[in-house]
């Protein structure tokens, strides 16, 4: 029996994807300028290739530029040659033939790593040999290479002309560095035409500037708005109403420049922004560390200096700072004996005392409590250090101090052997201590991550209705209150079980160094993420506690806070005057009395949220004493 012959089939055709826009619009063009543009993708992707099998994970991003103006063009020579100081630009001329040919290329490069030559000579390295593979592909590629240590310094001196250039742009290689610039430029170019006055600083943080970032890596951008002058309006109002209009700038920039990597906002007020420097937030310390300023005004560059060098206290920065001092001034001392002496041993040996009792969680005390403070601490109390290095420090600073009043006019040679051979012994034994500190400090930093990530748990679903959780509902109750009702993502989920897993190892002694760093480092976004829905919920429950009243040509305002009101006659005034009375039982108000936009957020942050409100017929009466007869309650206001 013959087989059947098998009917063919045409393969049904797979949809195909959407037309990018930059195709669209290059269909459209005509056909000698669409070939010339194939002939410079098809040398760019020749020349890309070549770079990255050259250089391979230092190159971040390889784009055609637009014809840079001659005051750029010369920014970028002289980043590159600064040994040879250029000519002033020249007059705008027109573009000459051969120059309309010339295909500039910005190569972006990260220096990071680089440890065996400096960064000066790794640039002039790096774009020889780029000049060079440029060169071999076709003469009119005008390469102009760029270290990321460089563009960001730029940023810190305030000089954003760079970052306009990459932002206009087109990327042929990119590691995520340059998009995440394009979208943090455009979007900073549309708050800043909006809110200009306002805006203290825009900064781009997170694993971009870290070194850490992939082509898949969220853009981190954190803005600081003042808040100093406020009079309208409370600041909690200011910030949630800025953030709402600042992110949804965000999404219309990603929307531009159709770049699809999700830029994290992070809106802060200074006055919260102050705050959190001062209790020594670990996620504002990270931002002034590793944060590049893409506009400032001159605010975060002074506090990121100030936290480089060491003087805001307690940081991991000020406290290496310290500890990495005394070693440096000994080799000082050893060079040059009798020019320096007694005044160099003596800082080589305070500062790292200070920086252990920093270490410890101390603020750093005056040169003579230092000692007493340390034998009270590290001597009688934990019994990490022996007696006698304490003496040795006290020894030091007394010593100097009969040097400074003339009581000893001079110090012999064997005097200061002495002082080196006992400072060198310090220093070693005090090595030691960090050590035995930061074994301290690792357990009390789980226990302190525990404690303040159950906290905010606990904050957030007091907002969904659960007063009480036991530690070990906590994570089913996240889950079922917030992450399945979609109202928090699902790694925060991820986040609290890893904690929890770590809690756990730690009180079984399980925990290494390793995982606590790592807990670290996810329970600060923890944190910020869980914090920033409460504020939002505040928000949201705080305009159920709101009476808005229309009396005449005026809007007034009411706010049941607990068991008192607060009064605002005319909450567009520039002089925002606010009264309050207590409620009674009946409904009613008590005597009205003189408050403040003070007395009133202070009132607020104490609402326990979220809180049930009844409004009962005798306040309507008061109102019509307050607002008089005529007067309207606005709903939905």
């Amino acid at each position: 029996m013959a087989k059947k012959e098998k009917k063919y089939e045409q393969p049904k055709e797979e949809p195909q994807p959407e037309q990018p826009k930059e195709l669209e619009a290059i269909s459209r063009l005509p056909a000698d300028v669409q070939e010339k543009l194939k002939s410079i993708k098809s040398k760019l992707e020749k020349f890309q290739k070549k770079v990255l099998e050259k250089f391979d994970k230092y190159i971040v991003g390889v784009a055609l530029m637009p014809p840079p103006k001659p005051e750029e063009l010369q920014q970028l020579q002289q980043m590159q040659m600064p040994s040879q100081p250029l000519p002033p630009s020249p007059q705008p001329e027109e573009p000459k033939q051969e120059d309309k040919d010339k295909i500039y290329t910005l190569v972006l490069v990260d220096d990071s790593d680089s440890k065996t030559m400096s960064k000066l000579e790794l640039r002039d390295k790096l774009s020889a040999i780029v000049n060079g593979i440029a060169k071999e592909i076709d003469p009119n590629i005008m390469p102009q290479t760029l270290i990321l240590s460089e563009l960001w310094q730029n940023c810190f001196d305030a000089k954003y002309e760079l970052l306009q250039l990459i932002a206009l742009s087109a990327p042929v290689y990119d590691t995520g560095m340059l998009q995440a610039i394009k979208i943090a430029e455009v979007h900073k170019t549309m708050v800043l035409k909006k809110f200009e006055k306002y805006i203290v600083s825009y900064v781009l943080a997170g694993s971009l500037v870290q070194g850490k970032a992939t082509a898949t890596s969220d853009i981190d951008v954190w803005i600081v708005i003042d808040d100093t002058d406020v009079k309208k309006m409370t600041r909690v109002e200011l910030k949630d109403k800025l953030r709402a209009i600042i992110i949804g700038m965000g999404i219309e920039a990603g929307e531009l420049t159709g770049i699809k990597n999700k830029i994290n906002i992070q809106v802060y007020i200074l006055t919260d922004f102050w705050d959190s420097l001062r209790e020594a937030n670990p996620v504002i310390f990270t931002l002034l560390r590793d944060g590049v300023p893409f506009f400032d005004r001159g605010i975060f560059m002074p506090w990121k200096q100030l936290l480089k060098m060491g003087k805001i206290k307690p940081s991991a920065e000020a406290i290496d700072i310290f500890m990495g001092s005394g070693e440096q001034v000994i080799r000082r001392v050893q060079l040059k004996l009798n020019e320096i002496g007694m005044e160099d041993v003596y800082y080589a040996l305070l500062t790292p005392s200070q920086a252990a009792l920093m270490l410890y969680g101390v603020a750093p005390p005056s040169p003579k409590e230092t000692g007493s403070l340390m034998r009270e601490i590290f001597v009688s109390k934990e019994k990490l250090l022996e007696d006698k290095f304490v003496k040795i420090l006290e020894r030091v600073v007394s010593l100097r101090k009969a040097i400074e009043h003339g009581e000893k006019k001079e110090l012999t040679g064997k005097e200061i052997d002495e002082l080196m051979s006992d400072a060198d012994k310090f220093l070693k034994r005090l090595k030691r201590l960090f050590t035995q500190i930061e074994k301290i400090r690792e357990g009390q930093e789980m226990v302190n991550i525990y404690d303040t990530i159950t906290t905010v748990v606990r904050d957030a679903l007091k907002l969904e209705g659960v007063e009480k959780a036991k530690d070990n509902e906590l994570v089913t109750l996240v889950e079922e209150k917030l992450v399945t009702e979609g109202k928090l993502p699902s790694k925060l989920l991820r986040t609290l079980k890893d904690v929890m897993q770590a809690k756990g190892d730690y009180d079984e002694k399980k925990l290494s160094k390793v995982d606590i760093e790592k807990v670290h480092q996810e329970a600060g976004a923890f944190i910020r993420l869980l914090v920033e829905h409460i504020q939002r919920k505040r928000g949201r429950e705080l305009e159920r506690l709101k009476i808005r009243i229309k009396h005449g040509t005026k809007f007034g305002e009411v706010i049941l806070a607990d068991q008192m009101a607060y009064i605002t006659y005319d909450i567009d005034s520039e002089k925002r005057e606010i009264s309050k009375a207590k409620v009674n039982e009946s409904g009613s108000l008590g005597q009205i009395e003189k408050s403040s936009l003070e007395e009133l957020e202070k009132a607020i942050s104490k609402v326990q949220m979220p809180q049930k409100t009844s409004i009962k017929g005798p306040i309507f009466e008061d109102l019509k004493k307050i607002f008089g007869n005529d007067f309207e309650v606005m709903m939905g206001y």
